[in-house]
């Protein structure tokens, strides 16, 4: 059977026709990545294929390392060639791995090569790579055009400017990108020295004097506001667990009176201090109506020799192993007790809570919004095809697949759409297996109706982006 043909992930006549017919021309909702609105902004251009593959991509950096790579290739000094040459060394290795399909997907659906990538292949690929940068298409927005992504969601701190979205909106580029509130650094009161400098920026963008509990609140919601104005229906929050245990104001002035003096807090502290500026976001998410993201269970910068080293993000973190269920569901409880729940999305990093999570949105659902409470795509490590089909089953086993908001990249790669397709293809099959099985009703219009909606519909409408 030929590799990554058109055909590839779809095992069954039905699959190849839910793709090829329904899936494969929807467009994309990218509304979770990393992307950075300040190359949208300036519709960036990137140099050679190493800058733009390699630049910002943790995941190749782990296999790099993982094949023997020196760092001096990866994140070091070494040319731009040098470090593809890695990667070219690299790539024969991968097999089993989701890369070696992503990068030989990426190659296929932006630059039509279809030669594998190796030590013997890499000066060929190089040279055709680089010679197509300089087209229009091959732009940051021209990327975006080209894949017909109808909204990007980035990840943005609420002291940081968002002159760049402003900017992108004014221009009247066809794409919709939209801020995401993600204040995970307002947390920090155990580590003073990290949190009152940021305070410091928050306090510079908000144009507010930031010396008591109140004006925190004060500076992030007026942040809140701001990022509403320029289009943002989403927050997000990074979290290895909900915290659980309650706070009262009282309790969270002193904690934050004690971090703003430079004293760290205890541990229990900060788990109390956490849970209030939880729930005080979630319920301004829920008077805006937007989207709570949580994304639980990640333990990050555990090579702490190469994370002081390299900082964070450097592909030094790995799947935790604390217990989520009891917390998650005293943080959702606190929440709808004040009928402030808000639309929420729930991913996990380690798939044993896989059905912990899909039976937690269960609970929560509110019989007004269809699907308020998601579980979410698979994430990281779980974003893969085995990952994929767990999530799928286990949605589909407790709640309501049709409603599933659907695929996300989670990436920092402009080169990361193709991973939408590699969803829909796993999608397709799966429902295309089963309706020839009996296991669904052999009835094509259902079948595209669900497809659509998962591949796009879905959160169009959910996130009420009206693209």
């Amino acid at each position: 059977m030929p590799y990554l043909d058109d055909q590839f992930l779809l095992y069954n006549d039905t699959a190849r026709r839910l793709f090829h017919e329904v899936a494969a021309d929807q467009p994309i909702i990218d509304y979770h990545n990393h992307l950075s609105p300040a190359e949208i902004a300036n519709d960036h251009r990137w140099e050679n294929i190493a800058d733009m593959w390699l630049g910002h991509d943790h995941y190749k950096w782990r296999l790099l390392r993982a094949n023997g790579i020196h760092e001096e290739r990866i994140t070091g000094n070494a040319s731009p060639r040098d470090k593809f040459q890695a990667f070219a060394e690299t790539i024969p290795y991968t097999l089993r791995n989701p890369m070696h399909h992503w990068v030989h997907m990426e190659l296929q659906r932006y630059f039509g090569i279809h030669t594998l990538l190796s030590p013997k292949t890499a000066d060929e690929i190089w040279e055709k790579t680089n010679s197509r940068l300089s087209e229009k298409e091959f732009s940051a927005r021209g990327l975006l055009k080209k894949f017909d992504v109808r909204v990007v969601g980035t990840t943005d701190d609420p002291a940081d400017p968002i002159d760049d979205h402003l900017k992108i909106a004014a221009s009247g580029f066809s794409t919709k990108v939209l801020p995401t509130f993600r204040p995970d650094k307002a947390f920090q009161v155990d580590r003073p020295d990290l949190l009152n400098p940021w305070i410091a920026r928050l306090e510079k963008v908000s144009d507010t004097s930031i010396t008591k509990l109140p004006d925190l609140l004060n500076a992030l919601k007026k942040r809140h506001d701001d990022f509403h104005a320029a289009g943002a229906r989403l927050s997000d929050h990074g979290l290895d667990r909900c915290p659980a245990l309650p706070c009262t104001d009282a309790e969270a002035s002193r904690i934050f009176d004690q971090a703003r003096a430079g004293k760290a807090v205890s541990v229990e502290d900060k788990e109390r201090f956490s849970f209030y500026l939880l729930v005080f976001s979630g319920q301004l998410d829920a008077a805006r109506g937007w989207t709570k993201q949580l994304h639980l269970n990640p333990v990050r910068n555990t090579n702490i020799r190469m994370s002081a080293k390299l900082g964070a993000d450097a592909g030094y973190d790995t799947m935790g192993d604390v217990p989520q269920g009891e917390a998650l569901a005293v943080f959702l409880n606190a929440l709808e007790s004040r009928e402030a729940l808000p639309k929420t999305i729930l991913y996990n990093l380690n798939p044993r809570d896989n059905y912990l999570f899909a039976s937690m949105t269960g609970v929560f659902q509110d019989g007004i919004t269809p699907g308020k409470i998601q579980f979410g795509s698979g994430w990281w490590f779980l974003d893969q095809k085995e990952g994929m089909e767990m999530q799928l089953n286990a949605l589909s086993a407790t709640g309501l697949l049709s409603r599933f908001v659907g695929m996300l990249t989670d990436s920092r790669s402009f080169l990361s759409f193709p991973r939408h397709e590699y969803f829909r293809r796993i999608l397709c099959n799966l429902i295309g297996d089963e309706a020839e099985k009996g296991e669904l009703p052999d009835d094509f219009e259902t079948l595209s109706k669900l497809v659509t909606d998962i591949s796009f519909n879905n959160a169009n409408q959910y996130f009420e982006f009206n693209v």
